[in-house]
């Protein structure tokens, strides 16, 4: 019963599925474009951030209040959290790198939800997933939420679960 309640209010939550669509460049106006190109560029200095190892530039991408949940079961970080993990690294002038490329962005009002294909050099496809809120002084795009996850066909899925469940619980 709980169930069909939470699911009934998410329904009613959700956008039209018409707006899930993601528009075509040359049937938006230009300042929905402005805003997806806006909102582009902050996951771009995320990432670039990330590969210099600058933590000011990386942290300054996203809100005070964000999440970022990495690969890991236990890497479930409020910002806080996170910059305590990664400004360590960061200040030995170590990053990472993941490249994206086939990026999704759906614009609503100030949210945009995002999925980005990534390129890593130790780890291969990745998919980088989220959403982003105009917010702040000068209405500037700011992660809100980052997901890292592992992209994993499906023909091998059944050997990750298996390593999954063999490995010792957290």
């Amino acid at each position: 019963m709980i169930a069909v309640l939470l699911t009934a209010l998410v329904l009613q939550s959700a956008p039209p599925l018409a707006a899930m669509v993601p528009p075509r460049d040359d049937s938006i106006g230009i300042a929905a474009q402005q805003g997806a190109d806006e909102a582009a560029a902050t996951l771009d200095r995320m990432h670039q951030a990330a590969a210099e190892a600058d933590g000011e530039t990386y942290f300054a991408q996203f809100s005070s209040g964000a999440r970022f949940i990495g690969t890991d079961a236990s890497e479930h970080w409020d910002i806080s959290a996170f910059k305590a993990y990664a400004e360590p690294i960061f200040a030995r002038g170590q990053g990472w790198t993941y490249r994206p490329y086939d990026r999704t962005l759906i614009i609503s009002g100030d949210f945009a939800w995002f999925d980005e294909k990534l390129d890593n050099d130790s780890y291969g496809a990745l998919r980088g997933s989220g959403l982003l809120r105009r917010t702040g002084p000068g209405n500037v795009w700011k992660i809100e939420q980052y997901v890292l996850s592992f992209t994993v066909p499906n023909d091998r899925a059944d050997a990750v679960v298996d390593a999954i469940k063999s490995a010792p619980a957290d």
